[in-house]
């Protein structure tokens, strides 16, 4: 996807463009970052961004990538130490991907806002890393509802984007209140007890 030109080392200055290119963004949004922002904060000149990105829409998709490999192994890892219960393990990951938001809020303000910015990639992008995501999560709940812990009622691929909705809902909601209006990962309970007892009152049994 990056274009790269022969001889140019990718490692660190490709990392550096990034990580600016992710600051600019979360600051001025995506139409607002111009390249000159992004190349002057990263320290490279502006014609270094195109020895790596073909454009800025480019430059946005390699970010979503680049970040997002980050983020699903951090939420495989924390699903991997919760043994246990298909509970114990969703918790894990909707407590981690908000943890991660609470934590890197530039990240998650362009995740969550900024990439649906880009007709390129609402439209033409296939979003591998997405799909990663979205594995990641309905194989805790189709493990789940094999051990006979949760119900069938949601097949496990639509249940997984029915939970991404609503983290990337809650999200979006903090990072619009600039982190004010409740705790994020306070927030994480929150999901867990909609996706497993919903919103009914339980009745208590008469003895």
């Amino acid at each position: 996807m990056a274009a790269q030109s022969a001889g140019v080392s990718t490692s660190g200055k490709r990392e550096r463009i990034l990580a600016a290119a992710e600051m600019c963004f979360a600051e001025a949004g995506f139409f607002g970052a111009k390249i000159a922002d992004i190349a002057n904060a990263a320290g490279v000149a502006d014609g270094t961004i195109y020895l790596y990105f073909r454009n800025k829409d480019d430059l946005l998709i390699s970010w979503f990538e680049w970040r997002m490999e980050e983020v699903v192994a951090r939420l495989a890892a924390a699903v991997a130490d919760a043994a246990g219960s298909a509970e114990t393990k969703l918790t894990a990951f909707v407590r981690a991907y908000l943890t991660l938001t609470s934590e890197n809020p530039a990240a998650a303000e362009v995740l969550t806002v900024e990439l649906r910015q880009s007709s390129k990639f609402i439209k033409e992008y296939k979003n591998p890393r997405f799909a990663d995501f979205l594995k990641l999560l309905s194989g805790v709940i189709e493990e789940g509802q094999k051990r006979g812990e949760l119900s069938r009622a949601v097949p496990p691929a639509h249940a997984a984007r029915i939970i991404f909705g609503a983290l990337d809902e809650l999200a979006r909601s903090w990072l619009l209140g600039g982190g004010q209006k409740f705790d994020i990962v306070r927030a994480a309970d929150w999901v867990v007890s909609m996706t497993l007892s919903g919103l009914v009152q339980q009745k208590r049994s008469t003895p």
